[in-house]
């Protein structure tokens, strides 16, 4: 069974969105990140057993710049744990699901990161997550 690792929100900024959900969550944040690869910047926070991913773009080519101007600030993807990545990747395409990339890649918060594609999965974008070893 898989665990939800995070729910991932894009938002227009991080300097706007994190004090909101600190009020929201009666929380801090407790983690930002620069991820080049994505043209995003990230800001983590714990809920329980998982998190919450704020995404805000540094480009506004970049994919959750996209999001934001077809779609709105709002949920952008829902993210599984899973203990081997590309097991997991050989496992789902097996299954008829899409995978937007071939091989894992290093995402934010010390993960390697595949995500499916959301015409495969009821329009939701989902991204499997797997902890780099230190």
């Amino acid at each position: 069974m898989l665990k939800i690792e995070h729910i991932g929100i894009a938002v227009k900024s991080l300097a706007t969105a994190v004090p909101l959900y600190e009020k929201l969550l009666n929380s801090q944040c407790y983690k930002t990140e620069m991820v080049e690869s994505e043209k995003v910047n990230t800001a983590f926070f714990k809920t329980g057993d998982s998190k919450i991913e704020l995404l805000e773009s540094t480009d506004p080519d970049g994919v959750i710049a996209g999001f934001i101007a077809k779609k709105g600030e709002g949920m952008h993807h829902i993210a599984f744990e899973v203990a081997n990545i590309e097991a997991e990747m050989e496992r789902l395409k097996n299954e008829g699901f899409v995978l937007l990339n071939e091989k894992p890649k290093r995402g934010a918060d010390n993960k390697m990161v595949c995500f499916l594609h959301p015409k495969s999965t009821n329009g939701v974008l989902v991204e499997l997550c797997m902890e780099i070893s230190k």
